[in-house]
């Protein structure tokens, strides 16, 4: 069996040497090992079987003291099966030549004479790579297919699946709907999703924000005005509560329309018509009001900012929008589904998250929500220099919360800055502990002591 599960592990090995065969087949009794001798048993195997992992000695039959047999194999594994974890062994004063294999393509390398222990700390490092990017596959899928609820909203929260049947529940009953939340908590794409939940759904989706627009133009653009009502307006326009007739008008930050502005929405809520600026008839409106605000209303209206019979209008059913830090999971569904929408266009060798990044993600206090996480993962597939986007890619040391004044002396620093810099080394190989070792400029030894020391995973 193997160690993580009821299904053993497949492992390829590709080596001529009988010995080793047998002594690689013994050490490896945790997986189903494959054994193959050269080229063309190699790949017949690999088809056969498609091992996730596989050892490939460099110097194979017919040129068993060079190394193009080796580096032909390597090719047609990569092409037949890429995500493939290849491991080149090589013999000693072959460094370039495993570099290159690196290059070309392979996951790790190790130099003979072959340390049995070593090795199978690779191998059992490639397998969990391996699993990982099967999984990070699996719910990149389902976080762009099975977590979507009214038709936008991305979520496997149940704090958010709640806000999204209690929307659904009262999309098609004529009331006021109000969205409490905080900035970027998604209040707009919930209004738009109400609407299309709704029986107005073929009716027009107005937005406004009403703390965008100056107080001295707001008027005009929610109810619109007559010609030569004042200097500049030189035609009838519309306004957005009439544009919305048949359908629904979004008020975002309801909260900042000013009280003289207040009194004139309170009376088109209470007879549903309105009078445009310079206007002398009232127009009947068949419009539905959905509003937000992050700001406390109910203390707006304890000093006098807010009008409580507005409030009682525009909030017969309040429906409160949990942060993203209070809806576990999210950030990293969101996230996967953003990589995905903006990879494409903005860096197409983009195809995940390191490990690291991912827990970036998930532990994250994301203070900005849904917004805030867009536009970091954004920047982050636009500044990715290779297939995943890093942690440091994300640029979260500001909330990460671990300071200069918490390292109370020389130990603790220097511990800090080596994680910080084994990290950044792992995630920009990719997992390649050899590349990894390179960059920090330590041998690999070293570097697995170091992994062992601070309880790091390689």
């Amino acid at each position: 069996m193997s160690e993580g599960g009821d299904v053993m592990r497949k492992l390829l090995v590709v080596e001529d040497d009988p010995g080793l065969q047998a002594q690689l087949k013994w050490a490896y009794d945790g997986y189903e090992v494959l054994i193959a001798g050269d080229h063309d048993s190699a790949i017949d195997m690999l088809r056969a079987e498609e091992p996730a992992v596989v050892t490939l000695d460099l110097g194979l039959p017919p040129d068993p003291d060079g190394t193009r047999e080796g580096f032909r194999v390597l090719k047609a594994i990569l092409e037949n099966k890429p995500d493939t974890k290849v491991i080149v062994v090589s013999g000693h004063g072959e460094r370039a030549s495993a570099l290159a294999a690196i290059a070309s393509g392979a996951w790790d390398f190790y130099q003979k004479p072959i340390d049995i222990d070593e090795l199978g700390l690779i191998v059992r490092r490639a397998f969990h790579v391996r699993e990982l990017e099967v999984e990070n596959a699996r719910l990149a899928e389902q976080g762009t297919s099975d977590n979507r609820v009214l038709g936008r909203m991305i979520t496997g929260a149940p704090e958010m699946l709640k806000v999204a049947r209690t929307i659904e529940r009262v999309a098609n009953l004529d009331v006021s709907v109000m969205l409490l939340g905080a900035s970027g908590t998604g209040k707009e794409l919930l209004a738009r999703g109400l609407h299309e939940a709704s029986g107005r759904r073929d009716g027009a989706f107005v937005a406004i924000n009403c703390a965008a627009i100056p107080e001295n133009l707001l008027e005009s653009e929610l109810f619109g005005h007559e010609k030569g009502a004042f200097t500049g307006a030189v035609k009838t326009t519309e306004g957005k509560i009439e544009l919305a007739h048949g359908g629904t008008l979004f008020l975002d930050e309801v909260g900042d329309i000013p009280l003289p502005l207040q009194v004139k929405l309170l009376r088109f809520l209470q007879e549903r018509t309105i009078e445009r600026i310079g206007g002398r008839k009232p127009i009947a409106v068949d419009t539905r009001i959905v509003c937000a605000t992050h700001r406390d209303l109910d203390a707006m209206i304890a000093e006098g900012s807010f009008r409580d019979d507005l409030y009682y209008r525009l909030a017969e059913m309040v429906v409160k929008i949990p942060s993203l830090a209070e809806r576990p999971g999210d950030a990293v569904l969101l996230a996967r589904h953003f990589l995905h929408h903006y990879a494409p266009e903005m860096n197409p060798s983009v195809r995940g998250f390191a490990p690291d990044a991912l827990q970036a993600i998930d532990e994250g206090r994301w203070p900005g929500n849904v917004r805030e996480l867009e536009n970091r993962i954004k920047r982050a597939v636009i500044m990715a220099d290779g297939k995943l986007v890093m942690a440091d890619d994300l640029d979260l040391a500001a909330q990460d919360g671990t300071g200069e004044e918490d390292y109370l002396n020389l130990r603790s620093a220097r511990e800090a800055a080596d994680r910080v810099a084994i990290r950044r080394a792992m995630t920009q190989s990719e997992g390649n502990i050899s590349l990894a070792a390179k960059l920090l400029g330590i041998s690999r030894p070293t570097l697995y002591d170091l992994l062992k020391q601070y309880r790091m995973q390689a």
